[in-house]
């Protein structure tokens, strides 16, 4: 698919509708002229006949000019990745116990506790990061801080709970957005808030993930969620062994309701590879660039081409 050209002053395409006015401006004249010469003068109207396409060349490569500079006139712009000068990132990862299973190597906790620390360590210095844990209950281990020594600590710290309450999480992790320490240099503009969750299960306990991601999503929070584990994954209870597949169905809704984006990692590494291009992406803004002077090219090159035209024409009238 082409994508569509936006403009930062669309209202003045406008002048677009001149272009076909002028080409039937043309038409209209170079009928009359030639119907007149060929009256008086029928071995210059064979001429004019030989060469009309010439001229007819010469005079669309000049309105395909006018509309490269009609386009260039309405600021055409594309988006352009830019580092986020500030952010808040709530880091949520389930404790539950499902996450002791070792499809995963170590487990599944221990790889997401080191993946989690290399992306904290990653984001920006000014981004403010907190982080939530949830099991059956959901806890703002670290309110927003710039501080990442404090958070990485508090990861390693992590320890396993019963039951799962994916809700709660983003509950909690939402709750946690209030603490964010104003920014002097922008005081009442709170900077872009995002939600790092990670889990393995469904929930089991507490509010619907749905009508939280909901709740994110009215507060213009979106939700990365990662869906971490295998379908295998087993855990021992009381001396059984119980499967505690992945659910990717209830994280996919999340990140779908609230406007994130869905991961899927099976392993240590594609867990790292998830949080890398988590941290791109909320490293990173969108920020519209005027790109006029492609256009303004491209008018100027049909415009040569053009000339080129009427000046071979002149010089070879009779």
């Amino acid at each position: 698919m082409i994508p569509m050209i936006q403009f930062l002053s669309p209202g003045r395409l406008w002048w677009l509708l001149l272009v076909p006015l002028l080409l039937l401006v043309h038409l209209v004249v170079s009928g009359l002229a030639a119907r007149g010469r060929g009256a008086h003068d029928p071995l210059l109207a064979a001429v004019r006949v030989e060469r009309s396409w010439q001229v007819h060349l010469a005079v669309i490569l000049a309105a395909l000019s006018l509309v490269a500079l009609t386009v260039a006139f309405a600021r055409p712009k594309q988006d352009v990745l830019q580092p986020r000068e500030r952010a808040t990132i709530v880091v949520a990862i389930d404790v539950s116990l499902s996450m002791q299973a070792d499809d995963v190597t170590p487990t599944r906790l221990g790889a997401s506790k080191e993946a989690a620390m290399d992306f904290v360590r990653s984001l920006p210095p000014k981004f403010n990061v907190a982080l939530v844990s949830f099991a059956g209950t959901a806890t703002v281990v670290v309110p927003p801080t710039q501080d990442r020594g404090v958070v990485t600590s508090a990861i390693d710290g992590l320890r396993l709970q019963p039951s799962t309450a994916i809700g709660e999480g983003i509950y909690t992790a939402l709750s946690a957005l209030n603490q964010v320490p104003p920014d002097p240099e922008h005081p009442n503009d709170p900077p872009p808030a995002r939600i790092v969750l990670l889990s393995d299960g469904f929930t089991t306990i507490g509010r619907p993930a749905a009508e939280a991601a909901q709740q994110a999503r009215s507060q213009s929070v979106p939700i990365y969620s990662i869906a971490y584990g295998t379908l295998g994954g087993s855990i021992m209870i009381e001396g059984s062994r119980q499967p505690v597949p992945v659910d990717y169905n209830e994280l996919a809704t999340v990140a779908r309701i609230s406007g994130g984006k869905a991961y899927r990692a099976t392993t240590a590494n594609q867990l790292k590879e998830v949080y890398r291009d988590i941290g791109s992406s909320v490293g990173k803004v969108a920020v519209p660039v005027d790109v006029s002077n492609r256009y303004v090219g491209v008018a100027a090159a049909f415009a040569l081409l053009a000339s080129l035209g009427v000046v071979s024409l002149a010089a070879r009238w009779p």
